[in-house]
């Protein structure tokens, strides 16, 4: 995201900020600025960032500091990162990702969203199963077919979804070209 990269690009200036001076420096909302922060140094896969700190705590607190992890590597040129979601900022986040014309109908309940989301993984994984390497559009257009019986996925739902499963390591793109999948087994 674009806070992501803004916290970021503070360490070209200097190695080490506290997460004090980071909420100075970048002014970016506290909350905001929290969520983006541990997403960078608590996933894993992303842990771009080391917490210098004596708390145990996943939560930056004020004497914090943050330095680069020398030992991140990815072979990508450009790495997506996924976002933490807070307990407290929980819901406004799920209603953002859903708004963003998932399903085309505003009157859907959430849970019935949500397993929406689950059911299109799941067809997207079931037919890149079996078919191993498809194009894009040739996906989308078969992830239709499979579901039109149960609801109408729009072609935004089916991308955001491929994209979760590009992140959670279920399909890679084609290093030749990229609108071609690649199924991961």
């Amino acid at each position: 995201t674009t806070y992501q990269m803004f916290i970021l690009m503070l360490f070209n200036q200097q190695t080490t900020w506290t997460y004090q001076d980071l909420a100075v420096r970048t002014n970016i909302p506290l909350e905001e600025l929290k969520r983006h922060l541990m997403s960078l140094y608590v996933n894993p896969k992303a842990k771009i960032l080391v917490k210098l700190g004596d708390s145990e705590k996943k939560e930056p607190e004020e004497s914090d500091q943050f330095t680069v992890n020398p030992q991140f590597e990815s072979k990508l040129v450009r790495i997506k990162v996924p976002l933490v979601q807070l307990k407290s900022s929980e819901t406004p986040a799920a209603g953002r990702e859903g708004e963003s014309g998932a399903v085309g109908s505003s009157d859907v309940p959430a849970t019935v969203e949500e397993d929406r989301k689950h059911l299109v993984e799941a067809v997207v994984v079931r037919v890149m199963k079996s078919r191993k390497t498809l194009e894009h559009n040739q996906l989308v257009m078969e992830v239709t077919r499979h579901l039109t019986s149960r609801f109408q996925p729009s072609p935004t739902l089916i991308k955001q979804r491929i994209e979760k499963l590009i992140e959670r390591e279920y399909l890679e793109r084609s290093q030749g070209d990229r609108r071609v999948y690649n199924y991961l087994a």
